[in-house]
């Protein structure tokens, strides 16, 4: 007997030091589905692991570009077994993701280590930018098809990708957000924007 076919999902992530907010949608036939949200954690239990940048500052630069590198290492193993839990958890209920969208910031580009070590707000830059690019590396080390999605430019990405249908989509977010219940915060709705856009 032939096995029904799988749906396809899309995963959209919204991160913050050393955890995100995952949300995985479908769109079929006009209706938008959330069909996952979670937190995952992507961190060890150890000193400095949250706030790598931060705890770097206290280090030499040899010994700072050291323990990002390791942390970086042992983040993207975290995220990637993650992400595999999410992706067969998902499988196991009849839907197949093969993309992710990640929300970003404001995409700035920054210097080296030793210079962001220096600047307490380029030390704040490189934690959410180290945790997205971690989810990207884990994305692409499962086969994901990875897309980093402005958080600013969502509107006008989802307006660009449905066209008119664009208000319709995001008033089917939000009413199935209110049935979900907490947590539903901009956490959750910009990932499932992100991840809508990325479904077609």
């Amino acid at each position: 007997m032939k096995s029904p076919a799988l749906k396809r999902a899309a995963i959209g992530v919204r991160m913050h030091s050393g955890w995100g907010a995952l949300v995985a949608v479908t769109h079929d036939c006009g209706a938008v589905d959330v069909v996952e949200r979670r937190r995952i954690t992507i961190t060890a239990d150890r000193p400095g692991s949250k706030q790598p940048y931060h705890f770097a500052e206290t280090l030499g630069l040899a010994k700072a570009e050291k323990f990002v590198g390791a942390c970086f290492a042992e983040t993207e193993r975290l995220a990637s077994a993650a992400l595999q839990q999410v992706i067969a958890d998902l499988r196991s209920r009849g839907y197949r993701v093969d993309r992710c969208a990640i929300v970003l910031a404001s995409g700035r580009t920054l210097p080296d280590l030793a210079k962001i070590l220096v600047s307490h707000a380029l030390i704040h830059a490189a934690e959410g930018e180290f945790f997205r690019e971690v989810i990207r590396k884990a994305c692409a080390g499962l086969d994901l098809s990875v897309t980093g999605l402005r958080e600013r430019d969502l509107d006008q990405c989802a307006r660009t990708t449905f066209g008119a249908a664009a208000t319709r989509m995001r008033q089917q977010l939000d009413a199935v957000g209110r049935s979900l219940g907490p947590p539903w915060t901009a956490d959750q709705k910009t990932a499932a924007l992100a991840a809508l856009i990325v479904l077609p």
